[in-house]
């Protein structure tokens, strides 16, 4: 039920639809239809500013909802198996500018949360923030031992705004489920429901540290990777601190050529970063924009802010690089047999056909140059595509689709001329080297000789007992169908239910017959309601 809060919430937003001209995406909803042409008779209607593109509009629209809806909107830009293209290109847009909230509120949140005065804690504290986002913002500080230092601070009242604000969300949410007609395809229940879990991880700065700490072991001592060292001691929920780094911003392309930084070398770690992170480390920075990232010349990489994090299975890991492989090669038949094998798509496609619509995506790309085809994209238009046969989505895949779009585009603005396919080629095929040759079974068998030791000294024992449970017949084999015991629980149903409906008719027929004697009328509007209600339940 809507509270009065979200209902004051609610027409604010309506009136920011307006004023940007989307209550015409509104009216057109199921629920909205009947009455549409009301909407003419406001004077917004022929105000609002309709002469922009819709991605425009609903980009600006969320800018003026505030960071949450941002926030949202950044979450949404990465789902393009759910967006048309117009809108998702825009949401990439969206940036998150907040205002800075006093560093004396910082102060006191940091005091509160560590027990003692900033003093004791840093021998300096700057106030004026280096930077400031939606859900916290960073201030330098230098520790009594002369470490310089990063404060990353929660902005004061953020979880309680956020979970006002995701409220508000699923009620929508639940509104477009029942009255918008894509709502099926798009679910947009799950969708705010995906974002809920990554903003509200990133609420805690624990967690976030932890993510820090494992990547910097990781890649300890690394030369293309550097991540900043956590200080545990001065780590709480609501306050991270770590290691001051200096580096040149990504971005600053300007800069990084004065510092001699070699922009191909730069370019190709990315993707080596990327591919390690995924092949050897099944963990890997998802919030790889350019803001995070820092470089130190000539051609090693920063990361920070590690809120968003993935991490993929074995089973996928195996499937996104087998996948890869076979782009890669233009083996369209082995995309199609793995998008079906795990289960991505449902077991009952036809290889050929997704075969088919997959060539019709892939080949008009590969006829470009090598480094003009980026394969981020060709991962969208195959979403798209799959899309078509009802493609499970996969989350942790998106992250990983995302994380991809982002290292690409990143490599290519720093080297035109990468060849993501020459660069990531060797590393696939070192993976698959690794883990799925002879020195791979080699490494299984050993790692599970523990465990067979264990069992040996039992089997004897064991054999003995089967065999001579099959010589005395005692030996039952158990088999067991999750499909069979569906068609056995129909059955079972069915038969009740012929039963139920033969007796209701039975006792109908019978009302019927009996209501022809007037001493028999009790009994017989007894039979035959009893009846009605067997018939009832059989048909139920």
């Amino acid at each position: 039920m809507i509270r009065p809060k979200q209902i004051r919430r609610l027409l604010h937003i309506q009136r920011v639809l307006v004023r940007h001209g989307l209550d015409e995406l509104v009216l057109a909803t199921h629920l909205f239809r009947p009455i549409r042409f009301v909407g003419t008779l406001s004077p917004n209607y022929w105000l609002g500013a309709k002469d922009e593109p819709r991605g425009v509009r609903i980009r600006r629209t969320l800018e003026d909802l505030g960071p949450i809806f941002v926030k949202f909107g950044q979450t949404l830009s990465t789902r393009r198996d759910l967006l048309p293209d117009d809108i998702a290109e825009e949401l990439i847009k969206l940036q998150d500018r907040v205002p800075a909230f006093p560093g004396s509120d910082a102060k006191a949140i940091v005091e509160q949360a560590l027990g003692q005065p900033v003093s004791l804690v840093f021998a300096e504290f700057e106030e004026t923030p280096l930077a400031s986002a939606s859900v916290a913002q960073v201030h330098a500080a230098r520790l009594h031992d002369g470490q310089d230092v990063v404060v990353k601070v929660l902005r004061p009242g953020i979880e309680k705004q956020i979970r006002s604000d995701i409220a508000l969300l699923y009620e929508l949410a639940r509104l477009a489920q029942r009255f918008w007609s894509d709502a099926k395809r798009l679910r947009p229940i799950e969708v705010v429901a995906e974002f809920e879990k990554t903003i509200l991880d990133e609420l805690d700065l624990v967690r976030e540290a932890a993510n820090a700490a494992e990547m910097r072991r990781r890649f300890e001592d690394s030369e293309i990777l550097y991540i900043p060292k956590v200080y545990w001691p001065y780590t709480r929920r609501q306050v991270l601190v770590m290691e001051r780094i200096s580096g040149i911003p990504v971005g600053d392309v300007e800069t990084l050529k004065r510092e001699g930084v070699d922009f191909k070398l730069l370019a190709e770690r990315g993707v080596e970063i990327f591919f390690t992170q995924v092949l050897r480390d099944s963990f890997f920075h998802a919030d790889m924009h350019p803001g995070n990232i820092f470089v130190t010349p000539p051609a090693q990489y920063i990361a920070v802010d590690f809120g968003i994090v993935g991490s993929i299975s074995r089973e996928d890991k195996r499937y996104v690089a087998e996948n890869l492989l076979a782009f890669f090669n233009r083996d369209y038949r082995r995309v199609a047999e793995m998008h079906i094998e795990s289960g991505w798509i449902p077991k009952t496609t036809r290889v050929e056909e997704f075969e088919s619509a997959v060539r019709a995506v892939s080949e008009p790309i590969f006829e470009k140059p090598l480094k003009d085809i980026s394969y981020g994209h060709l991962l969208l238009r195959l979403f798209q595509v799959a899309r078509r046969f009802d493609m499970e989505v996969q989350p942790q895949l998106v992250l990983l689709q995302k994380t991809l779009l982002n290292i690409e585009g990143l490599g290519r603005d720093l080297y035109p001329d990468l060849d993501l396919w020459q660069t990531a080629k060797p590393f696939l095929e070192r993976w698959f080297k690794d883990e799925m040759g002879p020195k791979a079974g080699l490494r299984k068998i050993q790692s599970q000789l523990p465990e067979w030791a264990e069992s040996w000294p039992e089997m004897p024992m064991l054999i003995h007992r089967m065999l001579e449970n099959a010589a005395t017949g005692k030996l039952t084999v158990t088999f067991q169908s999750r499909e069979l015991e569906q068609i056995h629980r129909e059955i079972t149903q069915n038969r009740r239910r012929t039963l139920t409906g033969i007796t209701g008719g039975a006792l109908v027929i019978s009302a019927a017959v009996l209501s022809g004697s007037a001493a028999s009328l009790t009994v017989a509007g007894i039979a035959g309601a009893l009846g009605v209600l067997l018939l009832v339940g059989a048909w139920l």
